[in-house]
């Protein structure tokens, strides 16, 4: 079915987890949300737009400069580039000298252009110190899940680093699936479990964490092959917060991991009787955590100070 140009405008793509959501219905204007599209932006995509707004402020402000009756002195044959590089001192609160308003109507322009370059000065002052002072956690998590065995039962484990080695206080972590689910109306629906981890809480986390899950019979996870993980469309998110005592702020961080990313070693399930007994086959996983970083990363072994 063929849609019609209002109903493109309100469809929109989310990315979620590596997950494409089609969100219909959602119309959000460009100018609507501009403070969070300044936050979020890439540094290179705000420049450009900071520079775009620059250079269209003073070509407009040039324009009304250029079709006045010589209200700007010292500009000779009444250029439009003239009037352009006024036009840009002015705004930046430079004011070289040579070149002044000499009529009310000078005077007005540039009264409004002074006011408009104080306003954007400011607000762009603030949007660049928000974007720097923006508190980041700089984790560095693993590229797989992993299934192995652990302490002789079935865990799934996930491991991340402190990249910057600084303390973070009273870290908690939170394990979230999420997988699709047939109602009892056949409705098809996307529903979240919180997995309970063996320990969520670090007192200072500075090195590494590895977060473990067991494989019980009250997990979400229980008896699950590779097979039904990609039929449920599985997925894990992995939340962190802490208190980074450099910077003095609460940070967060997050990683989602699809179920592709979840290596699972070989795992067999039987039935017997009444109850389920669980017979495991765990093999030892090389390259648990896939990731290019160097090993010593993700130890904790404290070295000794030379004497």
């Amino acid at each position: 079915m063929i849609k019609s140009r209002s109903e493109r405008a309100s469809t929109r793509i989310v990315l979620l987890g590596g997950r494409e959501v089609i969100a219909e219905g959602l119309r959000l204007s460009f100018w609507a949300d501009i403070s969070h599209r300044s936050m979020t932006a890439s540094w290179p995509a705000f420049i450009a737009g900071a520079a775009l707004v620059f250079v269209t402020f003073n070509a407009v402000f040039a324009f009304f400069y250029w079709i006045g009756d010589q209200p700007i002195s010292n500009v000779p044959g009444g250029a439009y580039i003239d009037y352009l590089y006024f036009s840009i001192e002015t705004l930046s609160t430079a004011g070289y000298g040579d070149m002044h308003p000499q009529t009310h109507y000078g005077h007005f322009i540039a009264t409004v252009e002074l006011f408009t370059g104080i306003f954007s000065m400011s607000l762009m002052t603030g949007l660049i110190f928000a974007r720097f002072s923006r508190p980041n956690a700089r984790l560095l998590f693993a590229d797989h899940a992993v299934v192995s065995s652990h302490e002789g039962q079935p865990t799934l484990m996930i491991r991340f680093a402190n990249e910057r080695h600084n303390i973070i206080g009273n870290a908690t972590a939170r394990l979230w699936l999420l997988k699709n689910v047939v109602s009892t109306e056949r409705q098809s629906l996307r529903r979240f479990y919180e997995l309970p981890l063996v320990r969520n809480e670090h007192p200072a986390l500075a090195l590494s964490w590895t977060l473990y899950h067991i494989l019980d019979e009250q997990s979400p996870l229980y008896g699950l092959n590779p097979d039904d993980l990609a039929a449920s469309k599985v997925s894990l998110i992995v939340v962190v917060s802490g208190y980074d005592v450099v910077a003095a702020q609460t940070v967060h961080a997050r990683k989602s991991y699809d179920h592709s990313n979840i290596r699972l070693s070989s795992i067999s399930w039987k039935t017997a009787g009444s109850g389920s007994t669980m017979a495991s086959s765990m093999k030892r996983l090389r390259d648990r955590f896939s990731h290019s970083c160097h090993v010593n990363i993700f130890s904790e072994t404290p070295r000794r100070r030379a004497k």
